[in-house]
């Protein structure tokens, strides 16, 4: 193998980490309640984050604003998993898509006024682009399969700081 061979492929193994710890910082974001300063950078400019119930935000601004939001006032609380992402860089060594299944704890608000522990379930589908900062995410998708309430459990126990 020649040495420029051997080159493209380090790159394109560092890059695959790369979008594996741009998923793992999302995770965290989203754990700390959407945490704007977390989200922010994790965005393209131009980026679209969309959810069915949650809505469709577009630039990195607007989309770490608003999920901050949900964070505040719709999911209180939450533990994610991102699980098996499946990183697809592509040829031209700019571009990517990466998807993972979502297994989730969260408290959510309740018409109550306390939330209410839940289980959500879902997958992740999204573009990436590499720019001079690194990887960005350009569109996220995200598909839920599953939120269902969950009566028993730790909804009773505060949260960790």
């Amino acid at each position: 193998m020649d040495a420029a061979a051997l080159a493209a492929r380090l790159t394109r193994l560092e890059d695959i980490e790369a979008i594996r710890n741009l998923v793992a910082t999302y995770a965290l974001g989203a754990d700390r309640n959407n945490d704007p300063a977390i989200f922010g950078p994790l965005f393209a400019a131009d980026a679209v984050w969309e959810c069915a119930g949650f809505g469709r935000y577009e630039g990195a601004e607007n989309i770490a604003r608003e999920l901050a939001r949900i964070g505040r006032e719709d999911i209180r609380w939450s533990l994610h998993y991102m699980v098996s992402p499946l990183i697809e860089p592509a040829p031209d060594g700019r571009h990517a898509r990466c998807r993972w299944y979502l297994w989730e704890l969260a408290r959510i608000a309740a018409d109550s006024g306390a939330p209410a522990a839940h289980w959500i379930g879902g997958t992740y589908d999204t573009q990436l682009e590499k720019g001079p900062d690194g990887w960005r995410f350009t569109h996220v998708s995200l598909d839920l399969k599953l939120l269902s309430p969950h009566t028993e459990g730790w909804h009773t126990l505060p949260p960790a700081a």
